[in-house]
């Protein structure tokens, strides 16, 4: 198990306890702002928590995008979803799917074969058809199971958090993966732009402040990878003059800040040049800023601003937008009250319940600890569960522990997750100190698929090997009502050959399948297994992948998919390796001899123009056969030509 790059954590945890950094500035502890924020910032960007793409879609009837909008608190207006159809036109129906609980929102749409399906509140300025029965769903897995079941396909999944308004571009591409699987940080371009608001909003002020003047900096990180060469930011202000204000924009040096103000009586500090519309669009020289939170905030010290209403650092974006509300607000960045200082028995407590470095499956535990986000405990020498046998692993970086739900004195008491205990032994002298830190780890409510070599189902795999056995496990927790859960069917679908059904209703199908029994089911628990061989006809391609995909279902037809990515290993012979075809030899054969042919030829030029000319001893040919015989021999012996020795052979 290859170990996690660490972040430092050093920082973050400092900041979080509240204790002195060497990398701040004194007098000034950024704090997150809990009172109502003195501003509304929001960036667009196209980059999703979670989303995919696929080409399922295409050959049914609709296109179906899903969005699924989360909220970190309840939103102030209505949510604006535009959906607009690339340049052909609408091209074909469409259905939109948005889940949106508790929120409002209105869809618009130049497309009249535009279906929506939501559990919004769509506003008067909705301008496409609704249907009525709203998506069937609680989570993730659960609405891509019924979209894919619905309606056969789908085109694109994105989830949004806190978003203020999204543009969805209709189309499909053929050249899309198979099968819409959600992937971390998605790059929905160029179907989905969105613009997201942001909540990371601190603040704090100078012990020593006198007067009112506030700073808001905006610090746009840089991304490597990214081509931005221009920021166009939306400002607005109160409708009073606001004086007393500053603007600190940080960025890359070489990019080029075009700011739109409305009502903005305010000061301005930008790294990079700017301009300042609708006033001018002369670009304006700008400031060498510091990069970092110390740097910026003693920027705005400097410039005689003692308080610091916002600080926001957001990733890298071409639009953004600020309303900067009543000044009044920002005397209340600074009303949360400062934490007390952990204890050394308390702090691994906070550590490692801020880091939460344990993952849950339905039927393992796995826990993966950086050293480096151990550096304020200090002396760690081991970790354990609670049952102490059960001992991590660690080397130069990590410490690492994988282990059963059943076993290192797990116990599944609550519904949905694990409980157990770390124990840190911590060196102190000569003597070891243990700290106990009790967790609970979330078990996923979802179908599992897991591959295995042997009947033993001891050690999973993700190779699939042509003409043997191979066995596999399906299973998942469903506390309420586990007998109800059914295994639907399961397919081994391959590039270039038809899909092939293994297992429908709890029964094999096809030859090589054979339905298993499983293990006794337990806490809720329920598993699956069955083996197939998977069989390449005489002269086929054996492919480089396969995908093993599973449903399991409720009587009320809720359906839970999983999909299991395997490569294809043939034990007989290479992959690709189809041998050589009876035109590639008989060319290869041909190319051979007319080369031979070629090269002796040569080779009999050369020696025709170059071999000495030797003079012959005449014959009589009154002389006795003897002697004629003899002086021929002689003349065969003394004259190594081709001809001679053709005639004596």
């Amino acid at each position: 198990m290859a170990p996690p790059r660490a972040a430092p954590l050093l920082p973050l945890l400092l900041a979080l306890l509240g204790r002195p950094d060497p990398g701040r500035t004194e007098g000034c502890d950024l704090r997150p702002v809990t009172a109502e924020p003195p501003i509304t910032l929001s960036y667009a960007t196209s980059v999703v928590p979670r989303g995919c793409v696929s080409s399922s879609s295409v050959g049914t009837s609709h296109e179906v995008h899903v969005l699924s909008v989360k909220w970190s608190k309840a939103p102030a207006s209505p949510l604006k979803v535009s959906v607009t159809p690339r340049a052909g036109g609408c091209a074909r129906p469409a259905v939109l799917v948005l889940l949106c609980a508790r929120c409002s929102a209105t869809v618009t749409s130049p497309c009249p074969d535009l279906r929506v399906r939501t559990d919004a509140q769509l506003g008067p300025g909705t301008t496409v058809t609704l249907d009525p029965e709203p998506p069937v769903a609680t989570s993730e897995g659960q609405l891509l199971a019924w979209a894919q079941s619905t309606y056969g396909g789908i085109t694109s999944y994105s989830e949004l958090r806190d978003p203020r308004w999204v543009q969805l571009l209709l189309g499909e591409d053929a050249t899309s993966p198979p099968h819409c699987i959600p992937q971390e940080s998605f790059e929905a371009a160029p179907h989905l732009e969105t613009e997201v608001f942001f909540h990371g909003l601190k603040g704090c002020s100078r012990g020593d402040a006198q007067g009112t003047r506030a700073a808001h900096i905006v610090h746009l990180q840089h991304q490597p990878s990214s081509s931005l060469m221009e920021v166009n930011l939306s400002l607005s202000c109160p409708e009073r003059p606001v004086s007393n204000q500053i603007l600190i924009l940080q960025s890359q040096t070489n990019l080029t800040w075009s700011l739109s103000v409305n009502n903005c009586h305010i000061q301005f500090l930008v790294s990079g040049n700017y301009r300042i519309a609708p006033l001018s669009s002369m670009l304006l020289p700008g400031e060498l800023l510091p990069d970092t939170e110390r740097g910026l905030i003693a920027k705005a010290f400097e410039k005689n601003y003692s308080v610091i209403a916002s600080y926001s650092a957001i990733p890298a974006s071409a639009r953004l937008s600020l309303d900067i509300h009543e000044h009044e607000a920002v005397r209340k960045v600074t009303t949360m009250p400062t934490p007390p200082l952990p204890t050394a028995d308390s702090l691994p407590h906070v550590l490692l319940l801020m880091l939460q470095p344990w993952k849950c499956t339905d039927e393992t535990m796995e826990i993966v600890i950086a050293r480096s986000h151990l550096e304020p405990i200090k002396d760690v020498v081991n970790i354990t569960l609670r049952d102490i046998s059960c001992q991590a692993e660690k080397n130069a970086t990590h410490f690492m522990l994988r282990t059963t739900l059943s076993h290192c004195g797990t116990s599944l008491e609550g519904r949905g997750h694990a409980n157990n205990e770390l124990i840190l032994n911590l060196a102190k002298g000569t003597a070891l100190r243990s700290v106990r830190v009790a967790f609970q780890c979330n078990i996923p409510r979802e179908l599992f698929l897991r591959l295995f070599p042997t009947d033993a189902f001891e050690v999973p795999q993700t190779e699939l090997e042509v003409n043997k056995e191979t066995f596999v496990q399906a299973s998942m927790r469903w506390e309420d009502h586990p007998a109800d859960l059914q295994l639907k069917e399961c397919w081994l679908e391959a590039r270039g050959r038809e899909p092939v059904l293994l297992v429908q209703g709890g029964q094999a199908h096809g030859a090589g399948v054979a339905v298993l029994e499983g293990p006794p089911s337990t806490r809720g628990r329920k598993v699956w297994r069955f083996r197939f061989t998977y069989t390449v006809p005489e002269g086929g391609r054996v492919p480089f992948s396969a995908t093993l995909k599973c449903k399991a279902g409720l009587q009320n037809n809720t359906i839970f998919e999983k999909v299991l990515e395997v490569t294809v290993k043939d034990s007989w012979r290479p992959p690709n390796n189809r041998g050589l075809g009876l035109a590639a030899v008989l060319g290869i054969t041909f190319g051979a001899f007319l080369i031979g042919a070629l090269l002796t030829a040569g080779l009999w030029y050369i020696y025709s123009h170059t071999r000495p000319i030797s003079k012959l001893q005449p014959v009589s040919s009154t002389a006795p056969a003897s002697e004629s015989s003899s002086t021929n021999h002689s003349i065969g012996s003394t004259q190594s030509t081709p001809c001679s020795t053709s005639s004596m052979a």
